[in-house]
C-alpha cells in the first residue's frame, strides 16, 4: 500500500493539502448504519445488478460523493512522532478503527455501511505505533505461491478474512499479483511469483477465500508495479501485446478466479501516464475488455488529479491526506457541476462501489468488532499448513531429514532461538506474543520497519522433536561459530534477508550471513542452510553445503513448520514460484533502473526488453542456466510419471498422465505441464506453464491427473483485433518436474483458433 516516509520536498508539496479542511461530512459522527427495515434493495432474492440500480437511484449527489472519497485512518500525532511529516494536523474520522489503513463514510439513511479498510494480504496489519493489533500472520505471498496449492491459498485467505471481519473490517487490501520482473523488488514477498497462471490462480484463490467472509478484497497493484525504487515517478514502459500475455494476464486470471470487488491501481506510471489516471488500464482493459463490474480505488498517495483521474476510470480516492489534495471531495463536485466530469461518471463510480458491497455480502452482513471470537489456535493451524506447503527443499545430499542417530545439533544464526522473520511495510502483521527480537539495531525503526519476528522459535521446535542435544549459537562471532560447528553431528545455519515496502534489496543475505555459512561449511561438511528471504538470493557457498531449505517468511507458526520439515515429520512439498538467477548479468536489467536517493527522478523502465518473457521464459529464450529453476523443489520421496496423453475435445487441450510415489514415505508432488508452440505462433518465449496439480500420495500409490490448458496460454494476443489467436500446427506438451527438468514429451496438432479478449 503506502509509503509513509516523505522527503522534505514532498512534504513541502503536500503542506497545503494536509492543512486543508476535510469535507464537512467527515467532521461529524455518522448515525448508526442500520438499513431501513423494508426497502427494495435489501431484498436478497434480487440479483446484485438489480439491487445496485434500485439503491443508486435513491442516492443524493452528496451521498454519492461520500462513497468515492476515502480517509487515512491513523492519527497525525503518530506520524509527527516519527518526524516524517512535520506540522501535519490530521485527525481521522472518529468512526474509523485505531491503527488502520482507511475509512470511507457510508450512508446511514439508506443502509449503506461505512467501509473500514485494513492492510493486507498476509493478515490484519496495523500501522506502526501504539497498541497494534496482534493477529495471525500467513506466510508471505511468495511462500503461499510456493505451495502451488489452490486449496491452501483459499483456506489462508478465508482465515485472514475472518480475522479482518471479527476485527471490524469489511475491506481488506490484499491480493498482490504483480509479477516478479525485478528480483530486487522489496515487495516481491507480498506477491505470487513470475508466472501469470500460477500467480493469478493462487492469488485469486486467496481473494476468493477472503471474500467468503462477506468482506471486500482488492487485487493490486494494477499494474506493472515491479520495483520500489522511484515507484512514485517511474514509468513502466511496455507494449500492449507483451503486457496482455504477462502482467495483465496475471490480473485477468486473478479477477476471474477471485472476483475481487475492488482493484487497487498502482503508484507508478505506465507508458508515462499515472496508473491511477490511465484510460488504457482502467477503462479500456479492465472495465471494457474484461467487463469488470467492481470499483477501482487508488493506492494511498496515488491520486494526482480530479478530472483526468475520474474520467480515466478511478472510482475512489483512498487515504487522504496522502494525496496533495482532496481531489474526489469538493473538487470533484465542482468538476461535475461545471461539466468537466459528467454526472454519468459519478453515477458509475457509486454504482461500482455499491456493486462491490452487494456482490460480496458486505452490505447485508454488518461487521462486528468481536476480537474475542477469533480462534487463534485454529488459525495457527491454517498458517502452519501454508508454511509447510511452501517450504522448498532446494538441495539435499542426504542430510535431510535429520538423522535420528544424531547426538548433537548446532543451530547458528538468524535469531532462530527467538523466532522467524517477516517482511516490512504496510503488510506488516504484528503477531501474538509480540516481537521477540528487540533493540538489536536491526533494520529501520520507522516505516517500512520496525523489523519484526514472530515468536515461534525453530530451535525450540527442534528441541521438542529431536532426541539430540540442540545447541544454539548466534553467529555474531564467526570464529566462535566455527568452533561450535566442529563438534556437531550436523549444523543448521539460518540465513535471513529482510525486505520491505519502499525499498529494493540486494540479492544477498543480511548480517554477513554468506561469510558465516561459508566458514561453517568449511569446518563441518554436514551443514544445512535454512533461508528466510523475500525472494531469490545468490548462494556463493552452495557447493560447500549439504542441504538448502528455502522457508521464505513463514508466518506465525513458521518455526514449527521449519522444524517439522527438517526432522522429516512431514516431507517438503514446495516448488519455486520464481527463478533463482546465478548472477546479476543474467537479468534483463543487470543494473536497477532509477536512483533510490531521488524521489523526483522520472525513471524510464523498459519492460519491452523481456516483454512477456519473464523469469524462466527469459532464461529459456537466452539459453541461461539459473541457480535454481522455476518449479524446482525436492522431497523425501521419489515420483514416477507415465502414460502422458493429450486430447483436443472441442477447442480445449487436455493433458493427462499418471503420477506414482515410488519412494518409501508419504509425500506430495507437483507435476507441471509446459507447452511449446510452432515458430508461426509468434511467442516471445520457447515455452509456457500450461497447468499443474499438487498430488499427495502414499508409498506405492498412483493417481491419474488431468490438466486443461487455458487457450490464452496457447495463443498470441493481437492488439489490433483484441483477440487471442492460436496458430495451426504442432505443439509440444512437456511433463516436467520444473522448468528445466522435463520427464516426458508429446506432440499435439492444433487447428487455428480465435478467441475474444476474455479468452472465450
Amino acid at each position: 500500500m503506502r509509503h509513509f516516509k516523505l522527503s522534505l520536498l514532498a512534504t513541502a508539496a503536500l503542506g497545503f493539502a494536509f492543512a486543508s479542511t476535510a469535507p464537512a461530512y467527515a467532521q461529524a459522527p455518522a448515525a448508526a448504519a442500520e438499513a431501513p427495515k423494508a426497502t427494495p434493495w435489501t431484498d436478497t432474492r434480487l440479483d446484485t445488478d438489480t439491487r445496485t440500480e434500485l439503491l443508486l437511484k435513491e442516492m443524493t449527489q452528496d451521498e454519492k460523493l461520500k462513497l468515492v472519497f476515502g480517509h487515512f485512518a491513523t492519527a497525525a500525532d503518530w506520524l509527527n512522532a516519527r518526524g516524517d511529516i512535520a506540522g501535519l494536523n490530521w485527525k481521522p474520522p472518529v468512526e474509523s478503527h485505531h491503527q488502520s489503513a482507511g475509512f470511507v463514510f457510508g450512508v446511514p439513511r439508506l443502509g449503506i455501511p461505512n467501509q473500514w479498510q485494513t492492510d493486507a494480504g498476509v493478515g490484519v496489519a496495523s500501522q506502526v505505533g501504539d497498541k497494534p493489533r496482534l493477529r495471525t500472520a500467513l506466510p508471505s505471498g511468495m511462500a503461499t505461491a510456493a505451495t502451488w496449492d489452490r486449496d491452501l491459498a483459499f483456506k489462508g485467505g478465508a482465515m485472514i478474512g475472518r480475522e479482518a471481519r471479527l476485527s471490524g473490517f469489511n475491506v481488506q487490501l490484499a491480493g498482490g499479483v504483480n509479477l516478479m520482473r525485478e528480483p530486487r523488488n522489496g515487495r516481491n514477498f507480498e506477491y505470487g511469483g513470475e508466472d501469470p497462471l500460477l500467480a493469478g490462480i493462487i492469488v485469486g484463490e486467496q481473494i476468493r477465500g477472503i471474500q467468503s467472509n462477506h468482506i471486500i478484497s482488492t487485487v493490486k497493484h494494477y499494474a506493472y508495479n515491479a520495483q520500489e525504487t522511484n515507484r512514485f515517478t517511474a514509468s513502466s514502459n511496455i507494449s500492449d501485446k507483451a503486457g496482455r500475455e504477462s502482467d495483465l494476464l496475471a490480473f485477468q486470471f486473478a479477477i476471474e478466479t477471485g472476483n475481487p470487488a475492488s482493484v487497487m491501481c498502482a503508484y507508478n506510471r505506465v507508458n508515462n501516464v499515472y496508473a491511477c489516471e490511465s484510460d488504457y488500464l482502467l477503462n479500456e482493459v479492465l472495465k471494457k475488455d474484461w467487463g469488470y463490474k467492481g470499483y477501482v480505488m487508488s493506492d494511498w498517495g496515488a491520486t494526482h488529479s480530479t478530472i483526468p483521474a475520474a474520467n480515466a476510470g478511478l472510482d475512489q480516492q483512498s487515504g487522504y491526506p496522502f494525496d496533495k489534495s482532496n481531489y474526489f471531495a469538493g473538487p470533484l463536485k465542482e468538476a461535475i457541476e461545471n461539466g468537466f466530469v459528467k454526472q454519468e461518471r459519478l453515477d458509475d463510480m457509486a454504482r461500482r462501489i455499491l456493486w462491490g458491497l452487494f456482490s460480496t455480502g458486505a452490505f447485508d452482513k454488518p461487521v462486528p468488532v468481536a476480537e474475542d471470537q477469533i480462534d487463534f489456535k485454529a488459525h495457527a493451524a491454517v498458517t502452519q499448513a501454508d508454511a509447510e506447503g511452501g517450504i522448498v527443499l532446494l538441495k539435499n545430499t542426504g542430510l535431510l531429514p535429520l538423522a535420528t542417530t544424531a547426538k548433537k545439533i548446532v543451530v547458528i544464526g538468524g535469531y532462530a532461538d527467538k523466532g522467524v522473520i517477516s517482511g516490512g511495510g504496510s503488510s506488516q502483521v504484528y503477531g501474538q506474543g509480540g516481537n521477540p527480537v528487540k533493540d538489536l539495531g536491526l533494520g529501520p525503526k520507522a516505516f517500512p520497519g520496525p523489523l519484526t519476528y514472530y515468536p515461534d522459535s525453530p530451535v525450540e521446535a527442534l528441541k521438542a522433536r529431536s532426541k539430540a542435544e540442540v545447541v544454539y549459537h548466534d553467529g555474531k562471532d564467526v570464529k566462535a561459530a566455527v568452533k561450535a560447528a566442529k563438534g556437531a553431528d550436523v549444523v543448521i545455519v539460518f540465513g535471513t534477508q529482510w525486505t520491505g515496502e519502499s525499498l529494493d534489496a540486494e540479492l544477498k543475505l543480511d548480517e554477513n550471513a554468506d561469510a558465516l555459512i561459508d566458514a561453517v561449511a568449511k569446518a563441518n561438511k554436514k551443514t544445512v542452510v535454512v533461508l528466510q528471504t523475500g525472494g531469490p538470493v545468490f548462494m556463493p557457498w552452495l557447493s560447500k553445503v549439504g542441504a538448502v531449505v528455502e522457508a521464505w517468511y513463514p508466518g506465525t507458526k513458521g518455526g514449527t513448520a521449519i522444524a517439522r520439515v527438517l526432522t522429516g515429520e512431514i516431507s517438503p512439498s514446495g516448488r519455486l514460484p520464481v527463478t533463482f538467477a546465478a548472477s546479476l548479468d543474467q537479468l534483463p536489467r543487470p543494473k536497477l533502473d532509477g536512483d533510490p536517493k531521488s524521489e523526483t527522478i522520472r525513471t524510464q523502465v523498459n519492460y519491452d526488453i523481456e516483454g512477456a518473457a519473464i523469469g524462466y521464459k527469459w532464461f529459456d529464450k537466452k539459453g541461461l542456466k539459473p541457480l535454481f529453476a522455476f518449479g524446482h523443489g525436492l522431497t523425501y520421496s521419489t515420483f514416477g510419471y507415465n502414460d502422458l496423453k493429450t486430447s483436443t475435445a472441442g477447442d480445449k487441450l487436455s493433458v493427462s498422465f499418471t503420477v506414482t510415489n515410488t519412494g518409501k514415505v508419504a509425500a506430495s508432488d507437483v507435476p507441471q505441464v509446459y507447452v511449446s508452440a510452432p515458430a508461426s505462433a509468434g511467442w516471445e518465449a520457447p515455452k509456457r506453464l500450461g497447468g499443474w496439480d499438487k498430488v499427495a500420495l502414499k508409498p506405492g500409490e498412483s493417481k491419474t491427473v488431468t490438466v486443461t490448458v487455458d487457450p490464452r496460454l496457447l495463443a498470441s494476443f493481437d492488439s489490433a483485433s483484441k483477440t487471442w489467436n492460436v496458430a495451426a500446427g504442432a505443439y509440444e506438451v512437456i511433463l516436467a518436474r520444473s522448468a528445466t527438468d522435463a520427464v516426458s514429451k508429446t506432440t499435439v496438432t492444433l487447428n487455428a483458433q480465435k478467441y475474444d479478449v476474455r479468452g472465450k
